[in-house]
């Protein structure tokens, strides 16, 4: 049977919007089974708090389990591959990190391309580093700090939690900026540099505002500086390193992505309900026990900060010749 000419371009119109009617369909939909978010290192560091807080947030807002599913390795590459290569449909998310942004410049040789293969949802925190010292080391301010490190080149060591670790990199970020000569020593985690530190076999590190806050408020290390752009609400008398170094910004941050491809739809419910959590007190201050601060905006928002970072990070790593372990 030959349909009239009107009657076949209004089937053939339904039948185009029935893809974008069903997308649309399925985002409402959203999500219909658990959802599991991969966290690429282990339990109970700052990211898994951080995935498991945000978890369950959403497990109470959409009405689905949000289940954390640890993938350590590689400096979080295993759990992010795994990411990269999950079916793009809005059920497999990535807790991405500060250290995404690094590995991309860190490791020469990776299968994927993270800000190709990811696609930004939203930003959840961004946490300082604190530059702090051994006691006996003579300077209570940054500009003290480098007048002493001029006067003793190579003779400070710098404690990080392992090469192209986030406090590994703000440490070399400052070294280049600076001018000063000091020599990285990198341990297997940031217990192990924090224990040497009080014990005065290294006189620095720029360590996580979660692990050295206790510290600092018993006296045992004294803290210079935060790493980030504004003080920080925990250690509010504490300065920035760019209050005397204009430019300087280093921090370790998290967010969720997902696999390239996932509909928009799926992205912005996701980034809505993100966001939703900032204006949650009870949430807001589970976060602020990190000593972090939120990271509210659009998936532009964050791809742009995956993006600065990945970019400077980058810049760094070949000041420094940066090699990984």
């Amino acid at each position: 049977m030959k349909l009239p000419r009107r009657q076949f371009l209004h089937l053939a119109a339904g039948a185009a919007a029935l893809p974008t009617v069903s997308r649309m369909a399925g985002a409402q939909a959203y999500p219909s089974r658990p959802v599991r978010i991969v966290v690429g290192f282990a339990t109970a560091g700052a990211s898994d708090i951080a995935a498991r807080l945000i978890g369950q947030w959403l497990s109470e807002r959409l009405g689905q389990q949000f289940i954390i599913e640890n993938r350590a390795g590689a400096g979080g590459n295993i759990g992010t591959e795994t990411v990269v290569h999950a079916p793009a449909d809005g059920y497999t998310l990535l807790l991405a990190g500060s250290n995404d942004a690094i590995n991309a410049t860190l490791y020469e040789k990776l299968n994927f391309n993270f800000i190709r293969d990811i696609a930004p949802v939203a930003g959840i925190v961004r946490v300082p580093n604190v530059m702090v010292v051994n006691l006996s080391l003579p300077t209570k301010t940054v500009p003290e700090f480098i007048a002493y490190a001029k006067a003793n080149p190579g003779k400070i060591s710098m404690a990080s939690a392992g090469t192209g670790t986030p406090n590994h990199m703000s440490g070399e970020l400052f070294k280049m900026m600076s001018g000063v000569d000091m020599v990285h020593v990198p341990y297997r985690g940031g217990g192990p540099a924090l224990t040497d530190l009080l014990g005065g076999q290294v006189q620095l590190t720029f360590s996580p505002m979660s692990t050295s806050i206790g510290y600092i408020r018993a006296a045992k290390l004294r803290a210079l500086a935060v790493t980030t752009a504004t003080r920080s609400e925990v250690l509010p008398d504490v300065p920035t390193v760019a209050e005397f170094m204009p430019g300087y910004e280093a921090s370790t941050w998290a967010g969720i992505g997902v696999p390239k491809s996932t509909p928009a739809e799926i992205i912005d419910k996701l980034n809505k309900e993100i966001n939703a959590a900032f204006a949650d007190p009870a949430t807001r201050a589970r976060f602020n026990d990190l000593g972090g601060a939120m990271l509210p905006g659009s998936p532009a928002d964050f791809g742009k900060l995956v993006a600065e970072d990945t970019e400077k990070w980058g810049r760094v790593m070949k000041f420094a010749n940066i090699k990984p372990e």
